[in-house]
Order: C-alpha cells, then sequence, then structure tokens
C-alpha cells in the first residue's frame, strides 16, 4: 500500500486482526478484514481511515499536531 512519514496505510488482514488489534486506536470502532487501515508512526497504533483523515488536517509536514489555525497540511 502507500506510506508517507506520519503513517503506513494498509488492508486489514486476519494475521493484523488476530495479532495486534481489532478496533481503532482513536475511536475505538470496530475494524473488520478488508477495511483500509493506517498505522500512526508517532503514536504506534492503528487508526480506522475516518480517525486518520480527521488527525492528518491538524498536523503539519514533520507530523506534529498543530491545529487548523497554523496550517501546513501534511496529507
Amino acid at each position: 500500500m502507500t506510506s508517507n512519514a506520519c503513517f503506513v496505510t494498509q488492508v486489514a488482514t486476519e494475521e493484523i486482526l488476530l495479532r495486534v488489534t481489532n478496533v481503532c486506536g482513536e475511536c475505538y470502532d470496530d475494524i473488520a478484514e478488508g477495511d483500509i487501515i493506517h498505522y500512526d508512526m508517532q503514536t504506534y497504533r492503528y487508526l480506522c481511515q475516518s480517525c486518520q483523515e480527521k488527525l492528518c488536517e491538524q498536523m503539519n509536514d514533520e507530523c506534529e499536531i498543530v491545529g487548523e489555525e497554523e496550517g501546513g497540511l501534511f496529507c
């Protein structure tokens, strides 16, 4: 899949869901096999698509949470 400095994007496999997690590290919603998931390289957790997009909107080029007022979108 794709990756950048902040996230590694991949498809949730049975192996990932059994060995690591079957819930989003942010909202705790269930992750199903075949879902697109994102591994957050800063907090070492898997995120669902929705939470990754929300977090990405708040990050700058260095993957730091800066909020919307400072701008600098990376994703």
